[in-house]
C-alpha cells in the first residue's frame, strides 16, 4: 500500500476529547486528518454519512478510515450508499468499538443509527473490540465483525477504547493499523485474536 495513503479520523459522539488516542494521533501522525462530521452531540446519520461522503471525495491519496464508537456506524451506513468511485478511494478500514445501536437500552441518540448495517464492506477492514465495552457485548462485536467481513481484534478489557481507558498514544492501534496497512489477514499474539473474514465465515482462526 503507497506510503502515501492518508488517514481520516472519524470520531464517534461527542467528538474525541484531547487525551484520546484518536486526537492524539491527529497531532502524532502528518498523514492523519479529522472528519468534521457536524453535530457531534446531537447527530443525524444523514448529515454524518453527508459529511464523510465529502471528505473522502476531497482526497487524491487513497485513504485509510480510523473509526471510532458512532463513527464506526457512520462508516458502515455509508459504505452501504457509496458511488464506485468514493468505495474506490477507501484501502481499509480500523472501526474501533462501534456500539450496539439495536439493543433495547441503547440511548434514543445511538438508536438514530439502528438497525446496524449487516452488509459486507466492500474494502478489507478490522473491528477493534474489548470484553468490557458498556455500549456493546463482545458477542455482538464479534457479530457485527462477520456481517461485515471484518477481521476481529480482541484487546481485552479495554472499557469503551476511549480517552478513559488511559491509552495515550494507543501503540497497539497503531500496530493494528500498520496490519490493516500491510493488508496481514490474520496474525495471534497472546491475549489477543484476529480473525481473517474468510476464518470467521469458516468458523476458524487463530487462537493465542
Amino acid at each position: 500500500m503507497p506510503s502515501e495513503t492518508e488517514e481520516l479520523i472519524i470520531p464517534g459522539l461527542y467528538d474525541s476529547a484531547p487525551e484520546h488516542w484518536q486526537s492524539r494521533w491527529l497531532h502524532a501522525r502528518a498523514q492523519a486528518q479529522r472528519v468534521e462530521l457536524g453535530q457531534w452531540d446531537d447527530p443525524s446519520r444523514d448529515v454524518w454519512i453527508a459529511h464523510l461522503d465529502r471528505a473522502i471525495g476531497r482526497q487524491r491519496q487513497p485513504v485509510l478510515l480510523v473509526a471510532h464508537s458512532l463513527g464506526c456506524l457512520a462508516v458502515a451506513w455509508w459504505a452501504r450508499q457509496a458511488s464506485v468511485a468514493r468505495l474506490a478511494k477507501v484501502r481499509g478500514a480500523l472501526l474501533v468499538a462501534p456500539p450496539d445501536v439495536d439493543r433495547p437500552d441503547a440511548v434514543p441518540v445511538l438508536r438514530r443509527f439502528a438497525p446496524a448495517p449487516m452488509d459486507h464492506l466492500p474494502f478489507p477492514s478490522l473491528l477493534v473490540a474489548s470484553r468490557n465495552d458498556p455500549y456493546a457485548t463482545f458477542e455482538r462485536l464479534a457479530e457485527l465483525a462477520q456481517a461485515w467481513g471484518a477481521g476481529l481484534a480482541d484487546v481485552g478489557w479495554l472499557g469503551h477504547i476511549n480517552a478513559e481507558s488511559g491509552l495515550g498514544d494507543w501503540p497497539q492501534g497503531v500496530a493494528l493499523l500498520d496490519l490493516l496497512r500491510h493488508g496481514i489477514a490474520c496474525v495471534s499474539s497472546p491475549g489477543h485474536i484476529i480473525l481473517s473474514p474468510l476464518e470467521q465465515a469458516s468458523g476458524k482462526g487463530s487462537r493465542a
